[in-house]
């Protein structure tokens, strides 16, 4: 995010206050709009949950913000050092999500496509999954308390599917940390409004280990500082 260039005078001070009302207009529409992605199936099964629903730390919240990079409206970009996914919008705006990512061993990155989406998707651990953890069943039903969540977007690289997702989680309380198998997990309600706007074949784009781009470092507003644009 580069820093707004002030002029000195009336201009400045009218531009100002025109860019309030700009932001505060926008982030209403788009709050309407994630109302509106919410399914009555989806608020009976969130009804369901099991799991603690634990509250995401202020910097990890749902916001619109100020994109300087170059992807066309439409992409995601992943940047897993400061644990932001971004949906980008139009006119140098993106709306940021606080998400969960891989350990940096197992982390996807490199740009990929999204080719194929669910709602309320199964789960099917892979082979490595079961070498890992010891017990799993072969698939798990989609439900409230399935690891995938509400949604889920399959990554793939030309035809193939990279078996990397970016899915809904039953384990909130890690947003904001590195600690999947690789794939990016998002809260419920904030997959649900993504899945909402993303088109099938968009462009994902997952940033590599300290390749960060973020302009925002949530780490230092976790010490004190806060967030604008959250809704």
């Amino acid at each position: 995010m580069r820093p707004l260039l002030f002029r000195l005078g009336f201009l400045a001070a009218a531009g100002l206050a025109l860019a309030g009302c700009q932001t505060t207009s926008t982030s209403a529409v788009y709050e309407a709009a994630s109302q509106t992605a919410m399914t009555q199936r989806d608020k009976d099964l969130m009804a369901k949950i099991r799991y603690v629903n634990s509250p995401v730390p202020q910097p990890y919240r749902r916001a619109i913000v100020n994109y300087h990079r170059k992807e066309a409206p439409g992409s995601i970009l992943v940047d897993s050092d400061n644990h932001y996914l971004y949906y980008v919008l139009e006119g140098g705006k993106a709306i940021r999500y606080g998400v969960t990512v891989g350990e940096e061993a197992l982390a996807f990155s490199g740009v990929a496509r999204v080719g194929n989406m669910r709602e309320w998707p199964d789960w099917v651990p892979t082979a490595d999954i079961h070498k890992r953890i010891e017990g799993l069943p072969a698939r798990v039903a989609g439900g409230p308390d399935n690891p995938l969540g509400a949604r889920a977007l399959y990554l793939y690289q030309g035809n193939r599917d990279t078996l990397f997702r970016i899915h809904g989680t039953n384990q909130p309380e890690y947003i904001g940390a590195s600690i999947s198998s690789g794939c990016i997990r998002m809260l419920n309600e904030d997959v649900i409004d993504l899945y909402s706007r993303v088109k099938p074949g968009a462009v994902v784009v997952v940033l590599e280990p300290k390749q960060g781009d973020s302009p925002y470092n949530p780490k230092l507003a976790l010490q004190g500082g806060g967030s604008s644009g959250t809704y």
